[in-house]
């Protein structure tokens, strides 16, 4: 995707997303499920990643879990229950939002397009 900005308003979304479809990941994991999950069409950086983590965080949908991992500690995120409520409703708010786009790039009117 050329322009990763569009991504911008979905990426708490998203995150909510895959963490709903798995256990818990950890923040390296998460950039790069997404980047083999859209075959490298979106990228996510450290920048824009953990600032939506912790925002999810703080907000009670995310729990943080610490593991040792080859002698260092290593953060992991899973839904706790109020964000599984919210990754759905996430889901179904940016669902509508698509296709009232794919509305407004083909319009079933003739005389529109």
């Amino acid at each position: 995707m050329s322009n990763n900005n569009l991504y911008k308003g979905s990426l708490q979304t998203i995150i909510l997303q895959l963490l709903a479809k798995g256990d818990k990941m950890y923040g390296y994991e998460i950039t790069q499920k997404v980047k083999e999950l859209t075959k490298g069409e979106l990228t996510i950086t450290e920048g824009a990643l953990y600032p939506a983590l912790h925002k999810l965080e703080g907000s009670g949908m995310l729990e943080v879990e610490m593991q040792k991992v080859d002698n260092r500690l290593r953060k992991y995120y899973k839904l706790t229950e109020k964000g599984e409520k919210e990754s759905v409703i996430k889901v179904e708010e940016l669902t509508r939002f698509v296709e009232t786009l794919q509305e407004l790039m083909a319009p079933k009117n003739p005389k529109l397009a």
